[in-house]
């Protein structure tokens, strides 16, 4: 069997970073009707180029076929909505954004972040490949053009509506199986003295934090600071400054300008790529070891909720987000040990989990049911959630997460 080739510098792709085996997509939510059909699964096997560093998963599903019509609604989490804002009033500070700017987001989601735009009386358009998210945010005012963002469409929608003084790509650039004809889309979309603001997990934090769930099949890049700059450069941008960030279990938000224009990059660049380089990720060797860490998470969890099952105490899930997914299919987790997952997006209620079946019910169902624990799936929104949750407690309910270590609170 010939190996994959790396999306970057197309070296072969002959090294593994993590195997988690066979998983249907993590956003294919199912109805009732189809519970006694066939699945898909697809591999989901992490390579990381001996070349170029870049730690990635082929293309098993073209991208057309998981973001034309997508089950992720940004607005359903009230603090991303509020980090969305805070970075609006940041960028606008740091880059002088008033009436006469223009601020272009890739993958606008349904409005999340331009609704902040817009009420700051900055033209602004938004660019998802989603038309059922897309709609949403049209709904809002917010100017939305639904397509893939690539060279080619970066350069015709520029034509049409100019050039940009700041292209926001928030938690996108992974999601590219063309990553560099992305960036090249990034490069025609802004102006010769702009900046593109970029938001990514920091595989440096998905090591640290042992966020394997973090991995499935949307997700075709896994990108540290060194491998995003090589990236942006083979499309002509140069990153220069960096911000790290909670989100996601660790991000790094870039600040990238076209080369010809860059200055010197910030201490902040020099710090983050001193920190990966002392964690081993600016060599082949300090990639190995990520799967033992794997099998420890899924091991504490699986036993967790085995124990629970002999002693008769009840467990449901808050969430059903696609990283939620990855973890309880590579545990083999279904409904016997795990009877149902709650979710605020209606548009999950009724339905039942990829892989493993579970059903997805409104969140009221927690107060109606009493489990003894509930597994916060969104682990990453810890915070936000538990105060959310704090009801649970009335009935002598507790709160679990599994990462980056299991812990009952």
């Amino acid at each position: 069997m010939t190996a994959p080739t790396c999306r970057l510098c197309s070296a072969e792709l002959t090294h593994t970073f993590v195997d988690l085996g066979m998983s249907p997509p993590c956003e294919a939510i199912l109805e009732a009707g189809q519970l006694d059909q066939g699945e898909t699964f697809y591999p989901l096997h992490v390579r990381v180029c001996p070349q170029c560093l870049l730690v990635q998963l082929p293309a098993y599903i073209p991208a057309e076929d998981i973001f034309s019509h997508y089950a992720y609604f940004s607005s359903y989490s009230d603090s991303w909505v509020a980090h969305a804002r805070a970075f609006v009033d940041g960028a606008a500070s740091r880059l002088g954004l008033g009436a006469g700017s223009f601020v272009v987001e890739v993958a606008s989601n349904d409005g999340y972040l331009l609704q902040h735009v817009v009420e700051r009386g900055i033209r602004c358009l938004g660019i998802e490949p989603a038309a059922n998210v897309a709609q949403a945010a049209v709904d809002k005012g917010i100017p939305t053009e639904v397509f893939f963002l690539g060279e080619t469409t970066g350069a015709d929608a520029a034509t049409r509506n100019g050039r940009a003084d700041l292209v926001v790509a928030n938690n996108v650039f992974a999601h590219v199986p063309d990553i560099v004809d992305f960036a090249k889309g990034l490069r025609a979309l802004v102006a010769d003295d702009g900046f593109v603001s970029i938001e990514i997990p920091h595989l440096l934090r998905l090591v640290e934090g042992r966020e394997y769930d973090t991995i499935y099949h949307e997700h075709y890049s896994y990108l540290s600071l060194l491998t995003t700059s090589r990236v942006l450069a083979a499309a002509g941008l140069t990153v220069v400054d960096v911000d790290e960030l909670p989100t996601h279990g660790g991000s790094l938000r870039t600040w990238s300008t076209p080369t010809h224009s860059a200055g010197e990059p910030s201490a902040a660049v020099a710090k983050v790529l001193a920190d990966e380089a002392a964690a081993g990720l600016h060599t082949l060797d300090g990639h190995v070891g990520f799967s033992t860490a794997v099998a420890e998470v899924r091991n504490d969890l699986v036993e967790f909720l085995v124990e629970c099952h002999r002693k008769g105490a009840t467990v449901a899930a808050y969430g059903a987000p696609g990283k939620g997914n990855t973890l309880l299919n590579h545990c083999g987790i279904r409904a016997d040990l795990l009877p149902f997952a709650v979710d605020r997006n209606p548009f999950k209620h009724g339905k039942f989990l990829p892989g493993t079946h579970i059903p997805v019910h409104p969140v009221e169902r927690l107060a109606e049911e009493k489990p003894d624990y509930v597994l916060i799936l969104p682990w990453n929104l810890r915070t936000e959630i538990a105060a959310q949750l704090e009801y649970v407690r009335s009935w002598g309910g507790r709160l679990v997460v599994p990462l980056p270590a299991l812990e009952v609170f």
